[in-house]
């Protein structure tokens, strides 16, 4: 075969390559298209005889009318204010509608009080992962724990049993027993196995508890966010979803506070104060059992069941007015009808791991979740206490002070609510990840500073190393504290959402297991400045790959998306590249320069995409 031959037969492929690569995206983006609205291309006749064929069909004609002025509704809400030119609707309708616009968090008490069960799951989560911080430094005296190796087993049991099998139970456990359930069953287990804790008479008797602790935190931290998104107007929907991350880090705090609100009661022991650190953290998950009935279950989740009534009823106890549910009732079974049609006839664990748009997904997921951890968050929640005592302070000031970190992170925490959707998920990450590098730099740094002349301590190490963490908490809480959780939470389609929420959470506390095992042998080979030193390292790489190999999610719909994650790496990280001497001129130098065609280019087919241009990458938003 001849040169030219060998060339012309290189360009074909290529060529079929690109042209299966946009056949792909097209099939997807019509999906996404008919996903983002399934009613935008039907006329209002076509939606009133549809919605009242189906009223019929699910034994809902007592609420025809309800749901004709719901469908009409779904049809143009997409536009703020399409509603005024639905003729169907009275004039005191259009006023409570204009109400909803203007005052996106006035809804009924039924809703609100939702969203305190959601934030007690949350803190139950958040609790659990820290009670250990102050708790270590007394079991570990009892039983005569000294082997690195197994302290780090005993901390970090829960997360190994929940990548393993907890996030995995997700699905199952949500099929079989609703939203409600799944989380009443967590919480059980965190009950019980906070109660089997501080009843272990023996390490290996602790490190079994703590191991079936773990079912419950996969379980948990999958189903809770769902539950809210399922239950919320789309106006707050986003709001309540990040509300997650804050409520974790306050039950984090929690953590903090009972340890050191039970270092000095020993009266059932020398060492007995862990048991009543450990023991109330099945505090938060009782009073979540007791609430969690009392609430309507997820209405997209009686609709897969096919219980329709119960369905409405559900959304009727969280809308202010019965057409407001039937609008969000309709629109989202009407998404249920095409993901449904998505996921026939394939083989979702394969499409997850052999097409390219899901494959970059994970990816991304992966990477997200897996920098949550090696950015060095889960060492400072875990072995704070540990820390400050190894820097200079006494037992008590070292739980104090780690308090003190749990306050940070819960307050910094607060402003990632608004800051995600401002500023975007890529950009949070490339702000912050160089300045947590600093933090533990600084951490690893102050460590050299000697101790005072016949002195096991120094008021200028023990003050630096607490200003470093402190510091470096700041940092986190709106930055790779709020986005791993939201970006992975998006990336997927719908069809495999469930399966990818499993794959990212798995990676989270999988790696939070294996920092948890690996600190207390790094810390005694590397000593304390290395082991800090090389989790800010991994800060480094962290900006490397967001800036080279992330992409942005921020303001994407559904096509967009999955046009974004069609792109490979090579062609991201070559635009990139490229970009980085036009940020220099630009920003450094200040000098004039041309702008950079964006990366993502959406070429839409319908007139009312057409005004929705490209994606600038730079700018978080359309051009």
């Amino acid at each position: 075969m001849n040169l030219g031959t060998w060339r012309s037969l290189s360009a074909c492929y290529s060529v079929k390559k690109a042209e299966g690569r946009r056949s792909f995206v097209n099939r997807r983006a019509s999906v996404a298209a008919l996903l983002r609205n399934p009613l935008a291309g039907l006329t209002e006749e076509e939606v009133i005889a549809d919605v009242d064929a189906w009223t019929v069909e699910k034994g809902l004609t007592e609420h025809k009318e309800a749901f004709r002025k719901g469908a009409l509704l779904a049809r143009v809400g997409q536009r703020e204010d399409g509603f005024e030119n639905v003729s169907q609707l009275s004039e005191a309708e259009k006023d409570l509608l204009r109400y909803e616009i203007n005052h996106r968090w006035s809804h009924p008490f039924m809703l609100y009080f939702l969203v305190v069960l959601c934030a007690g799951s949350a803190i139950v989560q958040g609790m659990d992962q820290t009670a250990v911080n102050g708790a270590e430094l007394f079991y570990f005296d009892e039983f005569n724990i000294t082997n690195e190796w197994q302290q780090g087993l005993l901390n970090g049991a829960p997360y190994l049993c929940s990548a393993l099998i907890g996030c995995w139970t997700n699905a199952p456990l949500n099929r079989l027993f609703g939203r409600r359930g799944t989380i009443f069953i967590s919480c059980f287990i965190s009950f019980a196995t906070g109660f089997w804790m501080a009843a272990a008479d023996s390490w290996y008797n602790l490190l079994i508890a703590r191991f079936a602790l773990g079912f419950a935190v996969g379980a948990k931290s999958s189903t809770t966010p769902v539950y809210a998104a399922e239950s919320a107007p789309k106006t707050i929907r986003d709001a309540l979803t990040m509300m997650w991350q804050m409520w974790t880090a306050f039950g984090i705090m929690l953590g903090f506070v009972v340890s050191l609100a039970f270092k000095e009661c020993d009266f059932l022991g020398e060492y007995s104060q862990w048991r009543w650190m450990l023991g109330s953290t099945s505090i938060p998950p009782f009073v979540v059992m007791i609430q969690v009935y009392l609430f309507p279950e997820s209405p997209r989740w009686y609709m897969e069941k096919g219980k329709y009534d119960k369905a409405f009823q559900s959304l009727k106890s969280l809308r202010k007015h019965e057409i407001q549910a039937a609008r969000d009732m309709y629109y989202a079974y009407k998404l249920l009808e095409i993901e449904k049609t998505q996921g026939e006839g394939n083989n979702i664990i394969k499409e997850f791991f052999t097409v390219k748009r899901n494959q970059r997904a994970a990816q991304s997921s992966f990477f997200v979740m897996f920098m949550q951890q090696f950015c060095g968050l889960s060492v400072i929640a875990y072995y704070s206490s540990t820390i400050f005592e190894q820097a200079g302070f006494s037992r008590s000031n070292a739980l104090l002070v780690s308090f003190g970190t749990g306050v940070t992170n819960w307050l910094f925490a607060i402003p990632a609510i608004y800051t995600i959707d401002t500023f975007g998920r890529r950009n949070l990450l490339l702000t912050t990840f160089p300045f947590m590098s600093l933090c533990l730099l600084y951490c690893e740094f102050s460590f050299f500073i000697p101790n005072l002349p016949n002195e096991d301590s120094s008021p200028a190490r023990t003050g630096n190393v607490a200003a470093a963490i402190f510091l470096f908490m700041m940092v986190y809480s709106p930055g790779e504290g709020p986005v791993p959780f939201t970006y992975s939470a998006e990336a997927f389609p719908l069809y495999i959402r469930d399966v990818g929420m499993s794959f990212a959470t798995a990676t989270c506390w999988g790696f939070n297991f294996i920092l948890s095992l690996t600190w207390p042998p790094l810390v005694r080979a590397f000593t304390p400045q290395g082991a800090f030193g090389w989790y800010a390292a991994w800060n480094f790489f962290g900006w490397v790959y967001a800036y080279f190999l992330l992409p942005e999610t921020k303001n994407l719909t559904l096509e967009e998306l999955d046009t974004v994650f069609s792109v490979g790496n090579r062609e991201h990280a070559s635009y990139f590249q490229k970009k980085l001497p036009w940020y220099f001129n630009k920003y450094i130098f200040r000098r004039d320069v041309e702008p950079m065609d964006p990366l993502f280019q959406f070429y839409d087919e319908g007139p009312s995409q057409h005004e929705r241009g490209r994606y600038d990458t730079e700018k978080g938003r359309r051009v």
